[in-house]
């Protein structure tokens, strides 16, 4: 074993020498080692700060730089990360876990002090996570996230060295999947407290996952290479990771079609048939936890009329979107919380539903009659949306299906970089936007504490109703699961019925892959992290 962690030690320290090299060589350019994996995520990060990220594509880097108590296997379930072992009190409101022996990327122990420092510091509002709130389940947070007691009293206790106690407001059997998301991460006490807001400088910063961050060049690429302290590191099959931030997806397959790039996270779904046959067996889709839906800022008129709302929600012709615009085998949504997650058998959906598109349409016409629009008063207003995925391909569908409505129905679109979007949205810059949710953990609250009047910037509309903030809240503390399903159906079917949102279709899980790679199985989150990701030996 000494002999073969010395040769280790010695290949990655040649390799980041050859790696560098070929990256400066090209100019930027493409790493071409046969143990580098080399992934398109999308989107470029705004930050690999694990509190203050915000959607999947910086995911996909911050989940090979740490790992929190628990983490995903292949199949993105949640097992063992930092946790060795852990218990439960009867009533279900203390957690005990026991960490396992680690260090961060700099050689120092990890130990609970910093999962105690991590989880005041992004419930700190000075912290400003947008977050934070996916995090209210422990005991306290929710007022220390509004500043009514100090960080302090956030229930998360550093009970020694390897014992972190976790106490929480209520049962929740969904905690190891909240565990696993990087809200949930640990942070290095020691290196902020002495950088601070440097800290996730390349060079600077310090994880305790299996792969450390080497180099970052904005809208270009960001470099990482395998952790020597990482406790699995004997298992990676690749000893650096570059990941690709490019939302052009003919970028993308120029990328391929030269053999720079292994892994991509999205691609063109109506081009999936032309791709399958440029590509071979490179093309692959899967069934998602993921809703694309559309929201009203509820801040200003005409969308705090829930007539205005429904008339807009029920005039788009989505199987028209799905099945001719995007073919990529998207369903319809008429309900905001997708199929597939546990416990949670579905059942609501909007009371239109049933209608044909012509009585659709003449009802959203006397809708919006009734609520004073018409050849005298137009309904003008703009949609935004995302410059990446499929969103610019339906958005002008989307324009003409809601001019059918009638001639003084008069939307205009904008298309807008994904990271400027979903800022605007949290600002309320913003009329109507399109967005998207993919579930952080496999249970239906994910979905609907969006809709919460406490959840903040993730409420993007400022949708507030009392009633549906009671039967969330009621469900979060009912430990009967036929129960708990029961009164989380009703505040979905009640928030559908005032149409904050608009559910326009669940996605699948798109993804360009190589052939050669093994490791990556399809699953429901959408996570595969490189730790796992090895490619086959020819022959």
């Amino acid at each position: 074993m000494a002999n073969k962690n010395l040769t280790r030690r010695g290949l990655m320290a040649a390799c980041a020498l050859f790696s560098a090299f070929t990256l400066a060589a090209c100019g930027g350019g493409q790493p071409q080692a046969e143990n580098v994996l080399r992934r398109g995520i999308a989107v470029n990060p705004n930050t690999i700060d694990p509190h203050k990220a915000q959607g999947r594509w910086e995911n996909d880097v911050i989940g090979d730089l740490f790992v929190g108590l628990y983490t995903e296997d292949v199949d993105a379930k949640p097992v063992y990360g930092m946790a060795e072992s852990h218990t439960v009190s009867e009533d279900g409101l203390t957690w005990t876990f026991t960490l396992r022996e680690a260090k961060w990327s700099d050689g120092v122990p990890v130990t609970a002090a910093d999962f105690e420092f991590a989880f005041r510091r992004i419930l700190n509002p000075a912290t400003i996570a947008q977050y934070a709130s996916l995090l209210y389940v422990i005991k306290n947070a929710e007022k220390v996230n509004k500043g009514e007691l100090p960080p302090e009293a956030v229930g998360v206790t550093a009970v020694d060295a390897r014992t972190l106690r976790i106490e929480l407001e209520y049962p929740a059997a969904y905690l190891p999947g909240l565990l696993k998301h990087y809200t949930a991460y640990p942070v290095p006490k020691h290196v902020i407290e002495t950088l601070g807001e440097d800290w996730t400088k390349p060079g600077n910063l310090v994880g305790n996952g299996p792969y450390r961050l080497l180099e970052w060049r904005t809208n270009d690429f960001l470099r990482a290479e395998a952790n020597p302290h990482f406790w699995d590191v004997e298992k990676l099959c690749f000893e650096e990771v570059v990941y690709y931030p490019y939302s052009d997806h003919d970028v993308v397959l120029r990328m391929i079609s030269r053999g720079q790039l292994d892994m991509n996270a999205d691609f063109p779904g109506h081009k999936k048939a032309d791709l399958q046959t440029q590509f071979p067996g490179w093309v692959k889709t899967s069934p998602a936890l993921t809703t694309t839906y559309y929201v009203f800022n509820q801040t200003q008129p005409p969308f705090n009329d829930v007539r205005v709302r429904n008339a807009l929600g029920m005039s788009l012709d989505r199987e028209f979107i799905t099945d001719e615009v995007l073919k990529v085998g998207y369903i319809p949504a008429y309900a905001f919380v997708p199929p597939g997650m546990n416990a949670y058998p579905g059942g609501p959906k909007v009371r239109w539903a049933e209608l044909s598109r012509a009585d659709r349409l003449a009802e959203a016409k006397r809708l919006l009659e009734e609520a004073g629009f018409g050849p005298n008063n137009p309904l003008r207003f703009t949609y935004s949306h995302r410059a990446s995925g499929d969103n610019p391909i339906a958005a002008p569908i989307v324009q003409q299906n809601w001019r059918e409505i009638a001639d003084w129905v008069q939307p205009e679109i904008q298309q807008i970089d994904t990271q400027v979007l979903y800022a605007n949205l949290r600002a309320q810059n913003f009329e109507v936007s399109d967005a998207g949710w993919i579930a952080d953990y496999n249970d239906a609250q994910n979905f609907l504490y969006l809709l919460e009047t406490r959840s903040g910037a993730m409420n993007y509309g400022k949708y507030s109703n009392p009633q549906f903030d009671a039967l969330i809240d009621q469900s979060n503390r009912e430990s009967d699961p036929e129960r708990r399903a029961g009164l989380l159906l009703q505040a979905e079917q009640m928030m559908l019925d005032e149409m904050p949102i608009i559910p326009m279709w669940v996605m699948v899980n798109k993804y360009l892959i190589d052939p050669t790679l093994t490791g990556i199985t399809p699953n429901l989150e959408q996570i595969n992290r490189s730790q796992f990701i090895c490619r086959a030996q020819a022959g």
